[in-house]
């Protein structure tokens, strides 16, 4: 244990919060390493393959678990929350607009992994010129990190039912982020769950990939299908994605929390104008150079352009009607040498064709959305505003 005597460690812990806040983070908790609390759920999710692709999951196991082996001599973390939603956010607005694309709210600003690491190591390199023994080291979603277990016991939040987790005054749309020391700072309190018997956000997934509270299965997630999982996309879950193209919100949206949620002070986090009120046909024509100048800077970008393809290819097919649409998927199928989108292009192709083949002649067609999606975006009406 690293000591020094003169030091007052209930300052020091008062101290970093204010310092915490002052570089942009909404609340900072501190706790213990000890998660094992959570360790046999985490083991049984992964041996039922409910991490689907996501191989990471497998790696490093006792690391993730024993944060002390991931970073040594670690004795506390301290867990800090960054609100993202800006006020201009009209984002939900697309689940409506079925020939736009739909894009997750963290999605369309810079990607928070740099901004937030920056401002950790900040807040880390402040505490060492207060306290000379300090070891640290900052993560966001960068190592194996159970970053909800311990936002969760440092009082930053309860787990909600969709596996995010939610804070009574700022809902859940906030990034998370750890800082690893070696000092023993006093530890914070959990605050209690306050999910009760709603179950709103199992109801609202699309794919039911909340297969029962607390307990996710990525393999049915469209924030991971769209994302996370690479081939091709599996044919149950294609007409639930609708506009859907990266990631997706849907039990953020309808969460109570969340409809009086915070806005956030950071410019970097606000929509980029390229990612706005985008049509999925101007997306799908995104060369390689297009689709990398527009995601510059952003967590879409990692995904390449085939996965985004692929993504806007089925929500194409989803799409009303269009016979702009189906020559668009005809051209691209013509010039496509890649047997996974050549698959999807098809797909969306035959969508489409049934969709004019039920049509009168001269009909105008009818946007078709869930009915999952209808009370959703009716949801958000009543009780997001600034999405209305």
């Amino acid at each position: 244990m690293s000591l020094e005597p003169s030091l007052d460690y209930s300052s020091l812990a008062n101290n970093i919060k204010a310092w915490g806040k002052s570089l942009g983070f909404q609340q900072v908790g501190i706790t213990d390493v000890d998660v094992s609390q959570h360790h046999q759920a985490f083991l049984d999710w992964l041996e039922k393959g409910y991490h689907g692709q996501m191989s990471f999951f497998e790696r490093n196991i006792e690391k993730r678990l024993h944060p002390e082996q991931l970073v040594e001599n670690t004795l506390r973390v301290i867990s800090v929350r960054m609100n993202y939603l800006p006020e201009d956010a009209h984002f939900a607005s697309n689940l409506e607009q079925s020939d736009s694309a739909y894009i997750s709210r963290y999605a369309l600003g810079r990607d928070y992994h740099k901004l937030m690491r920056k401002r950790l190591k900040q807040l880390g390199e402040k505490i060492l010129s207060h306290c000379d023994t300090l070891e640290f080291r900052p993560f966001v979603d960068s190592a194996p990190v159970l970053e909800h277990a311990f936002a969760e016991k440092a009082g930053i939040g309860w787990t909600g039912k969709h596996s995010l987790t939610i804070n009574k005054d700022a809902g859940s749309w906030f990034f998370l982020g750890e800082l690893f020391v070696n000092i023993p700072l006093p530890t914070d309190e959990p605050i209690e769950e306050g999910c009760g018997t709603c179950a709103a956000c199992i109801s609202i997934c699309p794919t039911q990939a909340i297969i029962e509270p607390y307990k996710i299965d990525a393999n049915r997630c469209i924030s991971y299908l769209t994302i996370e999982h690479q081939g091709a996309i599996p044919e149950e879950f294609r007409e639930p994605m609708g506009n859907r193209i990266y990631g997706c919100d849907d039990c953020q949206l309808i969460c109570p929390y969340n409809r009086q949620a915070p806005t956030t002070q950071e410019q970097d986090f606000s929509p980029r104008a390229a990612l706005k009120n985008l049509s999925l046909i101007d997306a799908f024509n995104w060369t390689s150079d297009m689709f990398l100048k527009a995601t510059e800077g952003t967590a879409i970008r990692r995904i390449g352009i085939e996965r985004w393809r692929r993504n806007v290819s089925v929500a194409m097919g989803n799409a009303p009607y269009s016979n702009e649409i189906i020559a668009c998927l005809k051209a691209a199928l013509e010039q496509e040498h890649s047997p996974v989108l050549k698959e999807h292009y098809q797909w969306a192709l035959r969508q489409q064709e049934q969709k004019g083949a039920s049509m009168p002649g001269d009909a105008i067609p009818i946007i078709d959305i869930s009915r999952q999606q209808a009370r959703l975006i009716r949801s958000i009406k009543k009780g997001l505003p600034r999405d209305a």
